[in-house]
């Protein structure tokens, strides 16, 4: 077993987050932190959450005033789709991960409840497109090491840490051998 092989003891599950090994090649998810928000015989779904755009959400929905939510890249998959995560838990239709922190819900009470002030913008996070996984594609993946699981996961680390920190940070908190990951360098030849 070399250095960054490691067998994962979790397994993925919603509410459960996704970090990249430091060697994934895959570009979309260099460095990423997904958090899983479905995840059964099917397949899985989750968000990249440290991917900010440059836009805002009102710069790509027209219907949408008065808010300055960053726009955030979910994932290769659907990127004309719109997706949201939030820390409401009154939102109707919306779906618990645990830990404080919801999928989806009511679109149209959402913005209500932003434009009214009702809901602070840093409490949900919009997603253009999304991680997907077919049935079994991300035990392939989590077989061959491309993914840690972790369910260190809470409200605050994700919707309160600097979107650039996220991976380190994660990897930290999970302690031990994943906080020397957490130091090593994007590009290695840096070293």
């Amino acid at each position: 077993m070399d250095f960054f092989s490691y067998k994962n003891k979790l397994k993925p599950a919603a509410g459960r987050i996704l970090i990249s090994e430091p060697f994934l090649p895959d570009p979309n998810f260099e460095r990423s932190i997904v958090l899983l928000c479905e995840h059964n015989e099917e397949g899985s779904l989750g968000f990249v959450l440290n991917r900010p755009t440059e836009w805002n959400v009102v710069d790509k929905i027209d219907d949408v005033k008065n808010f300055d939510g960053k726009l955030y890249v979910g994932g290769p998959v659907e990127q004309t789709s719109l997706n949201f995560i939030h820390r409401y838990p009154a939102l109707e239709e919306s779906t618990p991960l645990g830990n404080g922190i919801y999928f989806g819900g009511n679109f149209e009470k959402l913005f209500f409840l932003l434009e009214t002030k009702q809901i602070d913008t840093a409490d949900v996070r919009f997603f253009m497109g999304y991680s997907g996984w077919a049935a079994g594609q991300l035990g392939e993946e989590l077989d061959v090491d491309s993914w840690i699981v972790s369910d260190k996961v809470d409200e605050d680390l994700i919707f309160d840490t600097d979107p650039a920190l996220l991976w380190k940070k994660t990897l930290q908190k999970m302690g031990g051998r994943f906080t020397v990951y957490s130091n090593y360098p994007a590009d290695p030849r840096m070293n």
